[in-house]
Order: C-alpha cells, then structure tokens, then sequence
C-alpha cells in the first residue's frame, strides 16, 4: 500500500506520501502546499488541487488518507477547507484511490495512545517513530505524516 495523507486545508495543505517496509513506516515524500492568501478562494483551490495532483503522478499512491474537518467557530474557514477537502477527494477518486478518513482523536490515538493528546506530544511521537520524518516542518506537514501513519496501521500492514 502506497498512502498519500492529507491535513486538508485551502491556506496550507499539509502532504505526506508513505508506505509500510518491512513493518515500519516510510516517508517517500512529504511537503506543505502553500497558496497565495491574496489569490481568491477558487485560485487557491485550484494550486492546492494542482500540487496534489503532481503528487499523486510522481509517487502513484493507491490509498488516500485523509482528515475529517470539524470547525465550531469560523464558517467561512470551514466552508473553504470544505471545498479544498471536496476538490482532493474528487482527485483521489479520479486517480482510483481507495479513500479513507480519520478524525482527530483516532489519529492522536494512533500516534500517542491517546486521544487528547497535544500538538507537542503528537510531534515528538512521530520523530520517535520515524526517526528520518523532517525535523523542521510546519504543523501541517507533522499532521499529514500523522494521518499516513495511522492509515498504515488500521490498513497497510498486511497490504
């Protein structure tokens, strides 16, 4: 199985390209695609949409994971990260992804072994587990790698 996570987003998507070798987790690629906030909704969406899909045709995944989005206090945020999530699940479908999603405590619970774990203890869990994972990255970025890793152990095993 070859997973490309994603930490959806319109500001900033973070990207994680991996695969289980040998029992272990790998990361093949990972990044966090930026758009220009002066650029409208519908630009942003499509550069997001467009480095997703160079993505998806360097590394060829066959698996998408992906974050479940849950805001209570900024529509318009959740509407736009909603479209940005909408436009990489159509991507990941028309690429023949098979498609899972994840909350946020179920991947807290995969990366710590508990559910309300902090940013800092979900980080420095990750380093521990992939000791080559970027030492410097944005939030994003560890999200992603967080989402792959937690896919990886609920399916990609044995795959």
């Amino acid at each position: 199985m070859r997973v490309i996570s994603i930490d959806p987003g319109y500001d900033r998507l973070g990207v994680a390209v991996m695969e289980s070798v040998d029992g272990s987790e790998k990361i093949l690629f990972s990044t966090c695609i930026q758009s220009n906030k002066e650029d409208s909704l519908n630009e942003r969406i499509k550069f997001i949409g467009d480095g997703f899909l160079n993505i998806v045709n360097e590394y060829q995944p066959d698996t998408l994971a992906i974050e479940t989005i849950f805001f209570n206090k900024n529509t318009n945020t959740a509407i736009g990260v909603a479209q940005a999530r909408g436009a990489i699940l159509y991507l990941a479908q028309a690429n023949n992804c098979t498609v899972y999603e994840f909350g946020p405590q179920e991947i807290k619970v995969a990366i710590t072994g508990y559910g309300k774990s902090d940013k800092k203890a979900v980080i420095d869990m990750i380093l521990r587990l992939i000791p080559d994972a970027p030492k410097k990255a944005l939030d994003d970025e560890y999200d992603a790698i967080g989402i792959g890793i937690t896919c990886l152990a609920h399916y990609g095993r044995n795959k």
